[in-house]
């Protein structure tokens, strides 16, 4: 090759470079990546009413997208586009619901939901329930309204109707053996943190307890539908995550139940 030749390649190196890498990204952001025929996309959670971070964090972690559904004004007639939208529901903690849910007067140490809140959990989680099959989640009031929502009852204040408490502390639950939690968890006796003043008393429909303190305070719900994930606990196993291993298997079950 003469000289002027190898000037005049050494010119034009530049810029041939320049412009196939130039082209190559030009279609990196023309051309989305998609994924592959196999790789399903992470399952949408609904959080209802969030309280706190930690619902968002433990569903991030264990591999699904959350979407805080917002209460304001009731949201009520965006329920039916929740129900198509979302993979799956998970039900936070928060006050207490009117005890004329259930039929019964209010205990003096009950403090009560305010009506945003109430009429929209209200709304969303019976239609969950009833119009669809996707998987539940309720933790703490979470638990609570799976219940009220099938039919069942609340024991309104536990220090002064079970003469314990559950408030602030932690404490032993035995899981009932076979059951789809104790399956999930590995174990059918565990330490548990716990916040709550109230817990199911008569179960609704299509629920059994899988769960009890050793005051005999039930601890846990499921569905009877082998088929269903449809699950409530008392304690707050997004506050235990993610040192807790144990209780991270329950969101991570939860989000790929929802993914499916």
């Amino acid at each position: 090759m003469n000289p002027a030749s190898r000037r005049l390649l050494v010119t034009l190196a530049p810029a041939v470079i320049s412009g196939g890498l130039g082209y190559l990204l030009g279609l990196s952001i023309s051309q989305p990546q998609t994924r592959g025929s196999t790789e399903k996309r992470a399952p949408l959670i609904g959080i209802a009413s969030l309280t706190a971070e930690n619902y968002v964090e433990a569903i991030r972690t264990s591999g699904g997208i959350p979407v805080v559904l917002p209460n304001a004004g009731g949201n009520e007639e965006r329920v039916p586009e929740y129900l198509d939208l979302l993979d799956g529901l998970l039900l936070p903690g928060g006050a207490d619901i009117p005890p004329s849910e259930y039929g019964e007067e209010t205990h003096e140490s009950v403090e009560l939901l305010d009506d945003d809140r109430y009429q929209f959990e209200k709304t969303l989680v019976r239609e969950w329930i009833e119009k669809t099959d996707k998987p539940l989640l309720g933790i703490c009031l979470g638990s609570q309204w799976i219940n009220v929502a099938a039919g069942g009852s609340l024991v309104q204040d536990i220090p002064t109707e079970v003469k314990t408490n559950h408030r602030d502390t932690s404490h032993l639950v035995t899981l009932e053996p076979g059951s789809r939690l104790a399956g999930i968890l590995g174990a059918t006796e565990m330490e548990v943190n716990s916040f709550h003043h109230q817990s199911v008393e008569r179960i609704g429909g299509g629920l059994r307890a899988v769960a009890k303190a050793p005051d005999g305070v039930i601890e846990a719900t499921e569905s009877t539908d082998p088929g269903r994930f449809l699950i409530g606990v008392q304690w707050h196993p997004e506050k235990m995550m993610p040192e807790n291993e144990v209780q991270g298997r329950l969101l991570k079950a939860f989000v790929d139940a929802s993914a499916q």
